[in-house]
């Protein structure tokens, strides 16, 4: 029996897992969906963003699919409880430590990117981030007072050749099935870490991937080529602090955050992690103006790559992009659907 278990969180997560919901009903009747709360809303219920259940069940499923997390009424909860270190433990519990986060702009959307549509038209990115290690979760890290009553945070940015070797590979073996090209994106001009990283990517594609085109870039670059070049990268393979940043600055590229899905995967066999890139969005979080399709194409994405559904997957993708030409557009893609009827939409378009 295969699992969906649905975490749909806080803000317009509800919103847009409820579309997830209707298309996969509509799509795969036969896949079991299980939903619990999490987030704001779990700590608010359990006092805990996760509860040893919830995790539980995460484990045990196929693949798990997440709304959003978080919101300004929890701002001021212990660190360790406010509705993003939910997701932190999620991930570093469920071992997912390749988040895959596609920027693709859809024809359609051309032309509500920031940027020019000969800048962006056939984006295609792959972002490869590692999601598991780094800044977010090196230790020490904290905040202490020095001896003159100033006050110093810190956090530590820590990885090893293992690491950065496993989410390499993931980069690389992806590239074989796209235009055969990583980019790898790191500090080694200031960073110890970084310098760590370019020689642990460059011995294994010394070892393995000699058939792969492999380039270094700065992660500052990186940053700055997104907006002037785009569609030079294919897959883009960067650690979990400029993974987070240039995902999002290649999002807004392809037109909105709401467009853009991601998983997050780790060993063979073990459950997947899927979500939109978007926030919660507390400040249109009920008005049904959400646009779900990042959360619909993440579930694409878990068709993919957790259920083993690959032509399953094409379909819907391709639903989604004829109800794009169709004319669907929510409002933060220049258009005036409403949440449900972009999920009747793809709905109408799977045929």
């Amino acid at each position: 029996m295969q699992m969906l278990l649905l975490l749909p969180g806080d803000g317009i997560g509800p919103e847009v897992c409820a579309e997830v919901r209707r298309v996969a009903a509509a799509l795969t009747p036969d896949i079991v969906i299980d939903e619990a709360i999490y987030g704001g809303a779990s700590f608010d219920a359990h006092g805990t963003p996760l509860t040893d259940d919830v995790l539980a069940r995460a484990l045990s499923s196929t693949a798990v699919l997440l709304g959003a997390v978080g919101g300004p009424q929890w701002a001021n909860a212990p660190r360790a409880l406010r509705p993003e270190a939910g997701l932190l433990k999620l991930r570093k519990e469920m071992q997912v430590f390749a988040n895959l986060r596609p920027a693709l702009c859809f024809d359609a959307l051309a032309d509500a990117s920031s940027l020019k549509r000969e800048v962006v038209a056939g984006l295609d990115i792959m972002i490869v981030r590692e999601l598991t290690g780094g800044v977010y979760f090196g230790e020490p890290r904290g905040i202490e007072t020095l001896a003159d009553g100033q006050q110093r945070g810190f956090d530590t940015q820590v990885y090893t050749t293992g690491e950065i070797e496993r989410v390499a590979r993931v980069a690389f073996e992806l590239a074989r099935g796209r235009s055969n090209r990583v980019t790898s994106a790191e500090k080694s001009n200031v960073m110890e870490s970084g310098v760590l990283w370019k020689q642990v990517v460059t011995a294994l594609h010394a070892r393995d991937y000699t058939d792969v085109q492999l380039d270094h870039m700065l992660a500052d670059n990186a940053a700055m080529q997104i907006v002037r070049a785009p569609t030079q990268f294919d897959v883009l393979l960067t650690d979990n602090l400029f993974g987070d940043i240039l995902s999002d600055a290649a999002a807004q590229a392809t037109g909105s955050l709401g467009m853009l899905p991601s998983a997050a995967l780790g060993e063979a066999g073990k459950p997947g992690l899927y979500e939109p890139i978007h926030g919660s969005a507390p400040d249109i979080a009920g008005k049904g103006v959400a646009n779900p399709l990042a959360a619909i194409l993440s579930f694409e994405m878990a068709l993919r790559w957790s259920f083993g559904r690959a032509d399953t997957a094409d379909r819907l993708f391709a639903a989604v992009t004829r109800a794009l030409d169709g004319g669907a557009l929510t409002r933060d893609i220049g258009g005036t659907h409403s949440t449900t009827a972009m999920g009747d939409a793809v709905i109408a378009a799977l045929g």
